[in-house]
Order: structure tokens, then C-alpha cells, then sequence
């Protein structure tokens, strides 16, 4: 089903993605793959139905789950979580690994203490099979552990032939600054990766998504409601998704564009909140204003400056501004002075 909210896992169930699932399944023998692409592009669609064409063993690290200060035990269950769904096929590799228990179906991983064993080690232990590591939502990595996976994503890179790393993100900027291989500091410096970058559909893909998606649920849309959910979406899936199972619901588009606003706003609040409590009370503050201001038209950086200013009241520094356009950008929010995504925009007229 088309207009079925979860991630596609059967090809049938993916529109128009066919090249991007079949270059994947080209290189399905690198050591390093990379997905990536706006939010509710689609990224992780593509990489699980890829997985399932390929007929490939994978392991799913959903990094969604993780605080943004997370630590070792909060990564380990992660991965325990993961090779747990694998146990069949992993358990005679696991069961003779020191610092690796299993109980039933669960893989239990030592994250420290007398047996702990490091990433690298595990990754070296996976390689006696086969197998893909998934990592959905890369950049979440970022933080105090991120030289250590980076480390060991090296290593396994170096002398892990039966290991391929496919990594998604839809903070573009972000993942990019996580793999690093541009820093000649960095443990994956020169190393090479493939990367798949996921586009929105135009408008007549669009229409054709809109169209499939409502006859499979069986309701018939007048030709001006088509138009109006492809002009106020922009060829993002799961925002055309969503418009059609709102629509399906509540039959008027002006309650459809109205809660997808909403749902958008709370995202970027959370945005709001997160920098308020990492950093201060007044950067989160910076952070609203200057996405409301690039909503209203201010797109350049002196006309948001002086927005900004106007907004505070007070004198803001080039740096200071210089670091919030850079880390929007790297979240894929923004780009040169616009919105990626038109209903974030519209989210923040509302900030």
C-alpha cells in the first residue's frame, strides 16, 4: 500500500525508486554505502527494500533511539537489539565470543567492565559471516563516542572483507561531518563511500503517487485537490503519504495542510528545546528567530541579521549567526537563505 505510513520493506509497496534500489544492490559489496536525503524522503524505504532485492543477511541499528548525549550501554543495546533479530543466523559466530552472553533469542554485549569488548573486536567476530550493517539515522552518532565508531567502521573498512556499512541521514551535513573523510585527523580519512542521494518526485511523479495510492484505498479525488496537495507538498513521499491518508480521513485539504503545520511545528520546537537545554535559554531563542525570519522572505544573510536583531533587541554577532545558518544547513532545514521542505516553512511563520 502507497499510502501505508511505515517504512516500505517489499519492492512492490516502493514507488519510483527503482534506480536508486538497484545501484544499491550494484554496490552492495563496498565497504560503505551511504543514503541520503531531506526528511520523509524515503531514505529508509529505500534501504530496507534494497536489503530484502538483495537477499542479503543485515543487521537495523535505529539510531532515532538515541539521546543526544548518549553513552556506551545506550549504544551497545542498540546493537544487541540488532544482532538479537539476527540470533539464526549469527548465534554459532556469537555463542564463542568473549564478552557476548545469550539468553533465549537476546544477545547480551559487555559495554564494560573485565569483559568488555570494543567495536572493532565485535566487528572482527561478525566477519566470520557475511552480514550488513545498517545504520539508519547516522548522524545521531555524533557525540562523545563518534571517534570510537569511526575507529572501528576504519578497521572493519581495513581487514573486514565480509562486513559492507550502509549508513542513512537526513541531516545531510551532519552525516557527512560524522564519516569525516575529508580530515586528515579523522580514522575514515581517504577512505572512499558511495552515496545515494534520494530526490523528491516532480509534480507529474507526484500526481501519479497521489492517484495509485488513492485508488488502492478506493476513493475518488476531484483533479483541483491533486493540484493542491502537489503544489503545497513539493514531491516529498512521506508528506504525500501523510496529505493522503489525512485527506482519506477528514475529505477537506485546508484540515490536511493544517495538521501536517502542526505536526511540522512540533518537530522544529523540539529543535527549539533541544538547543535550549544544551547550550542556553538564549540560543534556543536565536534559533526561533531566525527561523521565523528566513519564513517571512529574509533571505540573505544582512536582511537576517537585521530581522534577528530587530527581533531580540539587541546587537548579535557575526559568528553567533554565521554558526546558526551553518548548523541549519547541516540539518538539511535550510538552504541559502530557503526552506528544504515548504511545510517547515510554513511551521515556522507560527514559531
Amino acid at each position: 500500500m502507497l499510502f501505508d505510513e511505515r517504512p516500505k520493506v517489499r519492492k512492490e509497496d516502493l514507488f519510483d525508486r527503482e534506480k536508486e534500489v538497484e545501484e544499491i544492490i550494484n554496490n552492495i559489496k563496498r565497504p560503505l554505502l551511504l543514503i541520503s536525503g531531506v526528511r520523509r524522503i524515503g531514505k529508509t524505504s529505500v534501504l530496507l527494500v534494497s536489503l530484502n532485492e538483495a537477499k542479503e543477511n543485515y543487521i537495523l541499528i535505529d539510531c532515532r533511539k538515541l539521546k543526544e548525549n548518549y553513552g556506551r550501554k545506550e549504544l551497545y543495546s542498540l546493537f544487541s537489539e540488532a544482532l538479537s533479530s539476527k540470533i539464526s543466523y549469527l548465534k554459532d559466530v556469537l555463542e564463542k565470543v568473549k564478552g557476548i552472553s545469550i539468553a533465549g533469542n537476546y544477545v547480551e554485549i559487555k559495554w564494560g567492565g573485565k569483559n568488555y569488548i570494543s567495536l572493532s573486536s565485535l566487528f572482527d567476530e561478525l566477519n566470520k559471516k557475511r552480514l550488513i550493517i545498517a545504520i539508519d539515522e547516522a548522524q545521531r552518532l555524533r557525540g562523545p563516542l563518534s571517534k570510537e565508531i569511526k575507529d572501528a567502521i576504519a578497521h572493519a573498512y581495513d581487514y573486514d572483507r565480509n562486513l559492507t556499512f550502509i549508513l542513512t541521514g537526513s541531516e545531510v551535513g551532519l552525516l557527512h561531518e560524522l564519516i569525516d573523510v575529508e580530515n586528515e585527523n579523522s580514522p575514515v580519512y581517504g577512505r572512499y563511500y558511495l552515496e545515494i542521494t534520494l530526490d523528491r518526485f516532480n509534480k507529474e511523479r507526484s500526481r501519479e503517487f497521489l492517484q495509485r495510492g488513492f485508488q488502492e484505498i478506493s476513493i475518488k479525488v476531484e483533479d483541483k485537490i491533486f493540484e493542491e496537495i502537489v503544489n503545497y507538498f513539493d514531491g516529498i513521499p512521506g508528506w504525500l503519504t501523510f496529505a493522503g491518508n489525512e485527506y482519506a480521513t477528514k475529505g477537506k485539504i485546508e484540515e490536511v495542510k493544517k495538521t501536517a503545520v502542526k505536526v511540522a511545528k512540533g518537530e522544529l520546537e523540539n529543535l527549539i528545546e533541544e538547543k535550549t537545554k544544551k547550550v542556553s535559554y538564549i540560543t534556543g531563542k536565536r534559533y526561533r528567530n531566525a527561523l521565523k525570519c528566513i519564513a517571512k522572505g529574509e533571505n540573505s544573510w544582512s536582511k537576517l541579521l537585521s530581522c534577528m536583531e530587530k527581533e531580540e533587541g539587541s546587537t548579535i554577532s557575526s559568528s553567533v549567526l554565521d554558526n546558526i545558518i551553518q548548523n541549519l544547513e547541516k540539518m538539511s532545514i535550510i538552504k541559502d537563505y530557503e526552506f528544504l521542505d515548504p511545510v517547515y516553512k510554513e511551521a515556522s511563520k507560527l514559531l
